[in-house]
């Protein structure tokens, strides 16, 4: 019979773990914000899909380099996201529920090899943030107010360390706004022969011939 070797796992409860603890009990004192918490953790990504959408919609009316940065946003969203999970595999830190196993948890404790650094939550939060700065300032402060909820409930609900959250948003901040001023640059032509095109009912709320590009 062959052993496969078992690749050891990163133990993060000696960073923050008595951190982690005073939240988690927190949520165990407050058992009644359990479920609304819950259902918000994942719920609560598609806020900033909306406020991207939101960011989009508004750029129809605007030039082409505003609308080159709102096509940017999710693509800086999903490559930070590609990133971090990317780090999951190599860091391989273990899910708070093995390392501190009496604790309480909110959340059901993954397959051991889900792992824990960083937090695709907060990256895909703390990217959008970072996206829309760009594009729309207005857009990108609601989005930062939603992303510490975002953050927030990854620890209230056994989750996450909160090292795990603050990693993911060092790594999404410049990875999403690096990526997203580049292609606002590189990607202007490119769009404006698409609001020029056949797609210009998508990318703008006038006339194509009537647009200015920058």
């Amino acid at each position: 019979m062959t052993v496969h070797p078992v690749t050891p796992a990163f133990d993060g409860s000696h960073i923050d773990g008595s951190l982690f603890t005073a939240i988690t009990d927190l949520a165990r004192d407050t058992r009644w914000l359990n479920s609304p918490l819950e259902m918000w953790t994942n719920a609560g990504l598609g806020v900033f899909a909306v406020l991207m959408l939101i960011g989009w919609w508004n750029a129809r009316r605007r030039d082409t380099r505003a609308m080159t940065l709102a096509l940017a946003a999710p693509v800086a969203v999903a490559v930070a996201f590609a990133i971090a999970e990317v780090a999951k595999k190599l860091i391989t830190e273990v899910r708070p529920c093995y390392s501190l196993p009496h604790d309480y948890f909110v959340s059901p404790c993954p397959v051991r090899t889900d792992y824990a650094f960083p937090s695709g939550h907060a990256t895909v939060a703390a990217a959008a943030v970072a996206a829309l700065w760009l594009l729309d300032r207005r857009l990108s402060v609601v989005a930062a107010a939603f992303a510490v909820v975002e953050c927030f409930t990854r620890v209230y609900l056994g989750d996450h360390y909160p090292h795990d959250v603050v990693g993911a948003v060092v790594l999404a901040l410049p990875v999403a706004y690096l990526l997203s001023r580049v292609l606002g640059r590189v990607a202007v032509p490119l769009v404006a022969r698409l609001r020029a095109g056949a797609l210009a009912p998508v990318l703008t709320a006038t006339p194509a011939g009537a647009q200015t590009t920058r």
